[in-house]
C-alpha cells in the first residue's frame, strides 16, 4: 500500500456525459467553467463551481480533436476531422461560425495571449494564423497567412 502524500491531486468532480473518448479538456480564463472536445463530434462545457448542467455543442460532422477558450472567455473553438474550425458563443444555444480553410483533418487550434489572433495545425501540413475584424460580434476571423511544411 503507497503512502498518503497531502500534495498529491484529489479528486473534486468527475464529469461524464461524452459518447466516446474525449480528446481534450481546457479551463475558462476564469477557471468557473471547463471545455471538453469528443470523438463523439460534440463539444461541452462543464462548470465548475455552480450545481448547473452542461453545455453540449453538435455541429461537427467527425470527431472534435481539440477545443479551447479564447483569453476572455467570450468564444470556445474546436478543431475537428471534418476540416473545420468552429467559434462557438459559450451561452446556451452554442451559436456557431464555421471556417473552412483546411484540406484535411484539424488537429489543433489555440488563441494568442491577447485574444486577437488564432492559429491551426492541420494534417494538410499547414498552419493557419489567422487575424480578427473587430467590427464584428462575435469576433470573426478576417484575413489569414498559411504556413505550408515541405
Amino acid at each position: 500500500m503507497a503512502d498518503f502524500d497531502p500534495r498529491d491531486p484529489v479528486l473534486e468532480k468527475n464529469f461524464r456525459g461524452h459518447k466516446n473518448s474525449v480528446t481534450s479538456v481546457s479551463f475558462s480564463p476564469n477557471m468557473n467553467q471547463l471545455v471538453s472536445s469528443s470523438l463523439d463530434s460534440s463539444v461541452m462545457i462543464w462548470h465548475l463551481k455552480d450545481k448547473m448542467r452542461a453545455y453540449r455543442y453538435l455541429g461537427h460532422g467527425d470527431a472534435v480533436l481539440h477545443a479551447c477558450f479564447s483569453p476572455n472567455g467570450n468564444l470556445i473553438a474546436s478543431a475537428s476531422r471534418d476540416k473545420t474550425v468552429r467559434l462557438w458563443v459559450p451561452s446556451v444555444d452554442g451559436a456557431a461560425k464555421i471556417l473552412r480553410s483546411h484540406t484535411a483533418t484539424v488537429r489543433s487550434v489555440d488563441f494568442s495571449g491577447d485574444g486577437t489572433f488564432m492559429c491551426t495545425a492541420s494534417d494538410d501540413k499547414s498552419v493557419k494564423f489567422l487575424g480578427y475584424c473587430r467590427r464584428h460580434l462575435p469576433k470573426v476571423p478576417c484575413s489569414g497567412t498559411e504556413y505550408k511544411t515541405t
